[in-house]
């Protein structure tokens, strides 16, 4: 008899968790993170490359973030990309170095920031069910050609369920945490 390929409907379930860690991750908590400019993308050289590709991004403290462009005729391309990215965020250039000041959160964008962190949330739930579909496709195919039995398939359906509960609760927890950095005040 033959099973299904469990291996790889939990990678790619978990692909849909890394993947909501790095939205997350871009996200403004009030605190400067480099990873928040990781979805920053450049036209530079006729073609578009994300930043850490034109220039280096370091946080200098808790409430500043500075991007020092490699080449001097990128300065604007990577200040406009940086101001249309939607992060909130009012560059300052001095010379080759672009300084990103972050302010203090209002009430408002933290509620804004909430309700993008929910949308990413609900998107990774929609990915990780997608999986969960798939992987019930899968072994329904295979008791209809022979190749599981109906227990096996009972056990197979159960297992890729007991995966999905796992991964959706994980989504949650780190929408509970974010969430959470967010609204600190």
């Amino acid at each position: 008899m033959a099973e299904p390929d469990i291996d790889d409907i939990e990678r790619r379930m978990r692909g849909a968790v890394e993947v909501l860690r790095r939205e997350f991750a871009g996200l403004r908590t009030g605190r400067a993170s480099t990873g928040m400019l990781d979805p920053v993308v450049v036209d530079a050289y006729d073609a578009a490359m994300p930043l850490n590709q034109v220039a280096t991004v370091s946080a200098t403290d808790a409430r500043m973030l500075s991007v020092q462009v490699w080449d001097k005729g990128l300065v604007k391309s990577v200040e406009k990309a940086i101001r249309e990215a939607g992060l909130g965020l009012n560059p300052v250039i001095d010379g080759q170095l672009i300084r990103l000041p972050f302010p203090e959160l209002n009430e408002e964008r933290r509620n804004e920031l909430v309700k993008l962190a929910a949308k990413y949330t609900e998107q990774a739930k929609v990915a990780v069910r997608n999986v969960r579909h798939h992987g019930m496709d899968e072994i329904k195919k295979m008791e209809k050609t022979g190749d599981l039995s109906q227990d096996d398939h009972k056990f197979w359906a159960d297992e890729i369920q007991r995966l999905t509960d796992e991964k959706v609760k994980t989504v949650d927890e780190l929408f509970e945490a974010r969430q959470g950095e967010i609204m600190q005040v």
